[in-house]
């Protein structure tokens, strides 16, 4: 199962701001989009999700969506992530079934090796830095904090793909590679840059560019 390096989760102040953000990202060539909708109703849920997936599937872009597993399953997206508060990863693979991706949210080494011991997929580790997308931030790992956890990872022969999020802006994202994290999840600098599909090419570029591992700090 391939994960992506790029992530872009999805942004807007309505339901519709966030299908058009996922538009314009899927015609700019990324090609891993989380559907991001909190305080809305399951019926919007829905039809939000279905009209994404449209989208997605004409771009042959992986649609995850966050939390709600009945409609994920109802609608067959590709997968779902869970957030710490959100269900649990082993009820989802339950539900979805073993083909399906499940993420993970995680903020330090212990959140990491549960995740792993119910069997996700990947990881979104962070926040790199304070973001405004969630309401409820855990502590701010920074570059340090990345590669503290990662490092104690491989130590324990977890390889699990460990995807940095929070705040990340293009110019992060050597020293990001630098930990050891396998991708990005972006959200608000995509949404809010100008000349899109230069910039995702460029994150593209660097995320498969090998940089290897500082094991100094």
């Amino acid at each position: 199962m391939e994960i992506a390096k790029l992530h872009y989760i999805s942004q807007g102040k309505t339901p519709k701001e966030h299908i058009q953000n996922i538009k314009n990202v899927c015609e700019s060539g990324v090609k891993w989009v989380q559907l991001r909708l909190k305080n809305e109703s399951p019926p919007t849920i829905l039809k939000t999700t279905l009209i994404a997936k449209s989208i997605c599937e004409a771009y042959g872009v992986k649609l995850i969506l966050n939390d709600y597993l009945e409609i994920a399953k109802e609608l067959d997206v590709d997968g779902v992530h869970l957030g710490k508060e959100d269900s649990c990863p082993l009820l989802a693979r339950k539900l979805l079934g073993p083909e399906k991706i499940i993420g993970g949210t995680a903020n330090t080494k212990k959140d990491c090796r549960g995740l792993i011991d119910k069997g996700v997929n990947y990881i979104g580790l962070g926040p790199f830095r304070y973001t405004e997308t969630k309401k409820s931030l855990s502590p701010i790992l920074g570059i340090d904090g990345y590669h503290n956890i990662i490092v104690a990872l491989r130590l324990k022969k977890h390889n699990i793909p460990i995807i940095a999020i929070g705040g990340i802006l293009q110019t992060d994202l050597n020293l990001l590679k630098e930990t050891g994290v396998y991708g990005v999840a972006m959200s608000g600098w995509l949404t809010n840059t100008a000349n899109l599909e230069e910039k995702i090419n460029t994150i593209h570029a660097r995320m498969r560019k090998k940089i290897p591992m500082n094991y100094a700090k």
